[in-house]
């Protein structure tokens, strides 16, 4: 049986070789038949600590690495668009355009 592959948006790499991707599915409801965003956060394993926040990834299923990642970083499909060095102003210039 081959194994499931997704693709996400890297949410979280505060922990150590561990990477949260959210991925985003599209339902279609049974009875209405209208269609609606379902997102699902995995938890996958990142050896080489490359993924970072914003990126799209691509994650594989794989054995249980600990007691919940089941899934393991096979390539970085896009990187973020902003920079680190801009990450901070970015988050800020946000702030005060919805506070207006």
């Amino acid at each position: 049986m081959p194994k499931s592959k997704l693709i996400g948006e890297v949410v979280s790499a505060s922990n150590k070789k561990t990477v949260v991707v959210e991925v985003e599915r599209i339902k279609e409801h049974p009875k209405y038949k209208r269609r609606y965003k379902v997102h699902k956060r995995y938890k996958a394993h990142d050896e080489k600590e490359e993924a970072k926040v914003g990126d799209k990834v691509m994650i594989e299923e794989c054995r249980p690495v600990s007691r919940d990642k089941r899934w393991k970083v096979t390539e970085i499909v896009t990187t973020r668009k902003i920079s680190p060095e801009n990450e901070e102003n970015f988050t800020q210039e946000e702030n005060t355009e919805n506070q207006e």
